[in-house]
């Protein structure tokens, strides 16, 4: 029965620091601070589900399991046969792009790059018009155009919304917020962006939604969003584009023979799917307005 040794150094911070610290012994194996950072990285889904107290305990035990484990299939010579060798490269294999995704595409990938790329955005920015209105919807022209003669004699907007709007948004007095062209049904958008200062009223307009009375309560022109609110989306388009610079320049000469027919229709397929969606994103993902 092996005999395993747990460290105190499990709950010190400045032994985390250090991956050759040890953190138990089995039988004559370590298990260190760097196996607990590896075995988190390939845990991670599992990891997240449980509590943070709760995630350097489990991963001890995994790898004392795995200890265990392992030493008994090499005494038994699970690891000399071929199905396991093919099984080591094909592992080694995949650490290994993963080392190189890390360092050479991910680590390109940086905030200068991502702020040069938003600046780029900011200066090509085009504003557009944007209003601010509140609505009141109801089910019939007659029962609009009551309001309509309600408001022009000073009822309150948004109380009347409040009171026989049957929009989600009457609780707030109608108010829908900015929005810009194309972002409504077309009667509706007409009908607000015609209307020309804040305070002015539309006549009642049908939309397959019912009747509405809008208000317009503020124009102004979009602007670009801060570099805090795309940060993400834009380093994602970075990361996806040097994935693909990267990938292109390493299968440049590279010869590729899928001998199935078959396989090699499905592969150039998906390759080409790839390539089209790639180059979508790159065109189109340009961060939203706000």
């Amino acid at each position: 029965m092996a005999t395993t040794t747990i460290g105190g150094a499990m709950a010190q911070t400045e032994a985390a620091a250090n991956p050759d610290t040890v953190v138990a012994t089995v039988g004559d194996e370590v298990i260190t601070e760097g196996d607990l950072t590896f075995a988190a990285e390939d845990m991670a889904q599992d990891l997240a589900q449980m509590p943070p107290e709760e995630r350097r305990a489990f991963l001890v035990r995994i790898l004392i399991d795995m200890k265990v484990m392992s030493k008994a299939a090499r005494d038994a010579g699970m690891d000399q046969t071929e199905v396991f060798a093919q099984r080591q490269k094909y592992l080694e294999e995949r650490a290994l792009r993963r080392a190189y995704f890390n360092e050479a595409i991910a680590g390109a990938v940086t905030e200068e790059a991502a702020r040069a790329e938003y600046d780029a955005f900011v200066a090509q920015f085009q504003p557009e018009d944007e209003v601010r209105a509140s609505h009141i919807l109801v089910e019939t022209e007659e029962r609009a155009n009551e309001l309509k003669t309600e408001i022009d004699n000073g009822a309150d907007f948004a109380e009347l919304a409040r009171e026989n709007s049957i929009d989600p948004g009457a609780a707030n007095g109608g108010d829908l917020g900015f929005f810009g062209q194309g972002m409504m049904v077309q009667p509706f958008e007409e009908a607000a962006f015609a209307l020309a200062e804040p305070g002015d009223v539309s006549a009642p307009v049908q939309s397959q939604f019912g009747w509405h009375i809008i208000k317009l309560e503020e124009k102004r022109q979009s602007a670009p969003p801060t570099f805090e609110q795309v940060a993400p989306q834009i380093q994602n388009q970075l990361l996806m584009r040097s994935f693909s610079e990267k990938v292109d320049a390493l299968m440049a000469g590279v010869e590729i023979n899928i001998e199935d027919a078959e396989l090699k229709a499905k592969f150039d397929a998906q390759e080409a799917a790839e390539a089209g969606a790639a180059a979508e994103v790159d065109a189109a993902g340009e961060p939203a307005a706000q």
